[in-house]
């Protein structure tokens, strides 16, 4: 039996969120909402944003007067090839060089309410510049190329950036944008060196440059008294593509910041999980999206430390070996991958071994679904064998998020199972200043949903009649609609698009949610991500491609239809490293492309894919009649998914049309003999 503990006991709706405005009937044409409901923990108001922190600039001064000499900033110096431990500043440090850089934007013409652009992966300056910007109000703006192209220039142009600090990589990308970018551009900042090169060619265009110790230099030779912003000033303006059209730029405030790292801290001490002074973070995520920097305030807010990865896939875990930290935030992907590797080592152990694994996951699972804890549901399998997976991610990891997109539930109740750690999945988006939504810990109910209602904010569903969802429901379907203070201000310059999605003060999400009889909410669909085929029925894209992503041979998937054929055709990228397993196994070799030519491969993976659809009984009319190997990711760099890996279905079907039409005209001649 379980070790002794209490058994979690909320379980329902109305214990896990209560009700504050009841739901109505649709009238002139508008559709009927469902209730308003809140979390539980904020029936009685929504928790304030920390005593006294009223703007990042207050969270970051009063935690490095408290915090000196704590270990703030982290990163990791390859010497010989060959990566050393964390190198790291101090709090007072990271405090002093914030001042020097904020003076040194200061004296060279930077004004309060001015915007200044950060461009470069995650890393200490990253940080600093932000800071500085915070200590006198200059609005941060992230440069994020991987928005589209031309995305650096456009967003240059469209904020009026005078300032803009680089990476040393970034540098000549930066450059080939500044021909267009004079009429606003005036100062640019090397995160590390300039050559001679760059800095003629920067000086070349009438701007200033600098190296970081020249702006460092610069800001202590000049001193500038502090213009610390108000709640109410813009603190960043974050870019965001969506999946159509131009980015646009989500204002958010200090105050939304400010209060949503008061809710973040609200909901970590009820659930017993608040960080502390000796906690670290690996921060990978970029600093560009809102999820990545609120984790950060936090981590700040607490006097804790943030070390940053080395920017290649391939040594993350390396990097989470060496800091270990404990509290993970991550992507499906990452998570995909981290369960895959942990798929593919269990296989590949004897057989004495996967048969214990397999007894103590299932005694485990079983007493997590009674109530008990992660910690507490069975020590002895975490000793015997989890510990092992544990060490993988560090060894001291607590707390394991992930954010950005649906994790496969298969995958979320893996971790939750074996990771020695608390698992939760949450939801939000930049215009809500990132979590909207987050799971219970230690509540394996909640598995395949985004969790309950933040502390910060209201929510309703609205019904989408064209689609079938009922907001008054039995069980209730509808458009996700929240509202907050945390909200955002609008989109810069394009009040079009504000007033499209800000509706009576209530912000459409455009995701399709569904409550869960244990208050939590799934999202089960796209409002544009569904189509009708030739014979009426409708078809949830996105689920499907989650059914069909849970094959271990399968990396990504994508699904296409339309009203004009009465069968669905995919895309599909193989596991590299399960197919060559595959291949092997059945006396084939070659490269993923080679491979992926294969008339064996391709059968065996459609056979794959319709296997797995029938498992997880799928209708006849959502089952792939045909599928085309693709051996390269989808990536930002063609344009196919966003940054948050959403992908871009009319550039996907842009791109591969072609291929789409073979796949329908094969299956028509194949049904017409």
């Amino acid at each position: 039996m379980g070790a002794d503990s209490k058994p979690i006991v909320l379980r329902n709706l109305k214990q896990y969120n209560c009700i504050v405005e009841q739901g109505r009937e649709g009238s002139n044409g508008k559709p009927s909402v469902g209730p308003v409901y809140r979390s539980i923990l904020s029936k009685d108001g929504f928790p304030p944003a920390p005593p006294g922190m009223d703007t990042c600039w207050d969270i970051f001064s009063n935690s490095a007067k408290r915090n000196p000499n704590n270990k703030l900033l982290g990163w990791r110096e390859t010497v010989s090839g060959k990566a050393g431990p964390y190198l790291w500043l101090k709090y007072h440090e990271v405090y002093d060089q914030a001042l020097k850089i904020g003076s040194a934007m200061r004296t060279c013409g930077i004004k309060p309410r001015d915007k200044c652009g950060i461009y470069g992966g995650n890393c200490p300056q990253w940080a600093i510049a932000m800071e500085a910007c915070n200590a006198h109000s200059v609005a941060c703006v992230p440069l994020y190329d991987t928005l589209g192209a031309n995305a650096v220039e456009f967003i240059i142009r469209h904020a009026e950036i005078p300032v803009a600090f680089t990476q040393e990589v970034k540098l000549s990308e930066l450059l080939k944008s500044l021909p267009n970018c004079l009429e606003f551009l005036r100062v640019v900042v090397s995160f590390g060196s300039l050559s001679e090169q760059q800095r003629s060619e920067i000086e070349s265009h009438g701007l200033k440059a600098f190296s970081w110790k020249e702006f460092l230099d610069l800001g202590a030779e000049n001193p500038v008294d502090l213009n610390p912003p108000r709640g109410i000033d813009i603190c960043t303006i974050m870019y965001t593509s969506g999946t159509t059209g131009e980015p646009k730029g989500v204002l958010l405030t200090h105050e939304s910041v400010a209060l949503m790292i008061g809710a973040v801290d609200f909901w970590l001490t009820h659930f017993e999980e608040k960080m502390t002074p000796e906690d670290s973070y690996l921060s990978f995520l970029p600093l560009a999206h809102i999820f990545d920097r609120i984790i950060e305030e936090y981590f700040i807010y607490w006097g804790a430390s943030i070390g940053y990865w080395r920017g290649d896939p391939k040594l993350l875990m390396e990097d989470l070996q060496e800091l270990k930290p404990s509290l993970f935030v991550g992507v499906p992907k990452v998570f995909d991958r981290i369960y895959g590797g942990a798929q593919r080592w269990l296989n590949g152990a004897p057989l004495g071994l996967r048969l214990l694994f397999n007894a103590c996951y299932k005694y485990k699972y079983f007493w997590m679904s009674m109530g008990y804890t992660q910690a507490e549901a069975s020590p002895l399998a975490d000793t015997l064998i989890f510990n092992r997976i544990k060490k993988l991610l560090g060894g001291k990891v607590r707390l394991l998020m992930s954010g950005a997109a649906p994790l496969a539930s298969h995958v979320e109740e893996f971790l939750r199972v074996t990771t020695c750690a608390m698992m939760v999945q949450g939801y939000g988006l930049t215009e809500t200043c990132s979590g909207s939504f987050c799971c219970v810990p230690d509540d394996i109910s909640m598995i395949g949903t985004v969790g309950v209602p933040s502390p910060s904010i209201e929510v309703r569903l609205e019904s989408v009649p064209e689609m079938g969802y009922d907001a008054l429901a039995e069980v209730p379907r509808g458009e996700i609609c929240m509202r907050s203070k945390i909200m955002f201000s609008g989109y810069y310059k394009r009040e079009d698009l504000t007033r499209e999605v800000m509706v009576d003060g209530w912000f459409h999400t455009g995701d399709i949610g569904e409550w869960q009889p244990n208050g939590s909410l799934k999202i089960i669909d796209r409002k544009k991500n569904i189509f009708k085929l030739a014979q009426g029925e409708y078809v949830a894209v996105e689920h499907l491609e989650m059914v069909y992503g849970m094959s271990l041979y399968v990396d990504a998937v994508w699904v296409y239809g339309n009203s004009f054929e009465s069968f669905l055709v995919a895309v599909v990228v193989p596991n590299e490293q399960s197919l060559q397993g595959w291949a092997a196994a059945n006396g084939l070799k070659g490269e993923m492309a080679d491979l992926c030519k294969e008339k064996k491969v391709q059968d065996f993976l459609f056979e794959e894919l319709t296997a797995i659809g029938k498992k997880q009984k799928l209708k006849g009319f959502e089952m792939i009649k045909a599928i085309y190997l693709e051996p390269v990711l989808f990536d930002v760099e063609r344009d196919l998914i966003t940054p948050t890996y959403k992908k871009r279905r009319p550039q996907l079907l842009k791109y591969y049309q072609d291929v789409i039409d073979n796949l329908y005209k094969k299956v028509k001649q194949q049904q017409s003999t």
